[in-house]
């Protein structure tokens, strides 16, 4: 039996390669988390229900430390406030029927003795405006920075009266918070404080009225008004010890 040779291409021409499979066309119905494995699917759900628990308990917390005590805030109070506080405390006092309308800035001078002996009394130092300072500009400050001088002049001024007399232990203690809080600050920024002891500090709050907008014809007093507290004599341990 006669076999015919094989066909013999011309001269110059390829053999054309195989072409590749076309593109998989996804498919539309499957997107998000459709279009992940079951395995990554359980995955994802799992963190939805974990983040959704976690809001669900952060809002249910607030809420209970804003309302008015009732059964669980009695009874759950010590975990609600542990969980609130200090990082998630609310302040309401924006939105209050008479909103603060006025700037309250606390400054301190000391008088403090130095190596040779001597005492020199040191100028105002201004600590609101050193915290709005730190605040300014900073996507995350700090709790202390925020609310740390601010509650400290608050917890003063609701225990003590007028003329600038304790009332009962709290007074007391509310005068000791500020004094150690103002020598730390003191020994930390004041040239004078660094290289001496602080002996004495007097505090004092400059308060201004915030000024109306203008097309509201509302006349505000703008000159700052002081409330000069006496001066505390500073404790061996508060000068040079747990605060330094």
């Amino acid at each position: 039996m006669d076999h015919e040779p094989p066909a013999q291409e011309p001269p110059g021409q390829a053999t054309p390669s195989p072409q590749p499979p076309p593109p998989a066309v996804p498919d539309p119905a499957r997107r998000g988390l459709a279009a992940l494995s079951p395995r990554y699917q359980a995955v994802a759900a799992l963190a939805v229900a974990v983040v959704g628990v976690g809001v669900v308990v952060h809002l249910l917390m607030v809420f209970l430390s804003l309302a008015p005590q009732n059964t669980v805030s009695k009874q759950h109070g010590k975990a609600v406030e542990a969980w609130v506080f200090p990082e998630f405390e609310q302040n309401w006092k924006l939105f209050a029927p008479n909103p603060l309308q006025q700037n309250i800035a606390v400054q301190v001078r000391a008088d403090v003795r130095m190596k040779d002996g001597s005492v020199r009394t040191t100028g105002w130092t201004d600590l609101s405006a050193q915290d709005g300072a730190a605040i300014k500009g900073n996507p995350a400050p700090s709790h202390t920075q925020q609310n740390e001088l601010r509650r400290a002049w608050d917890f003063l001024t609701a225990t003590h009266t007028a003329d600038n007399r304790p009332v009962g232990m709290r007074g007391a203690l509310s005068e000791q918070y500020l004094r150690r809080i103002t020598v730390m600050r003191l020994y930390r920024t004041d040239p004078t404080s660094r290289i001496g002891v602080i002996q004495r500090v007097q505090v004092r709050s400059r308060t201004i009225n915030v000024q109306p907008p203008s097309w509201s014809g509302e006349q505000v007093p703008d000159k700052p008004v002081y409330r000069m507290l006496p001066w505390w004599t500073v404790s061996a341990v508060e000068a040079a010890g747990g605060v330094r």
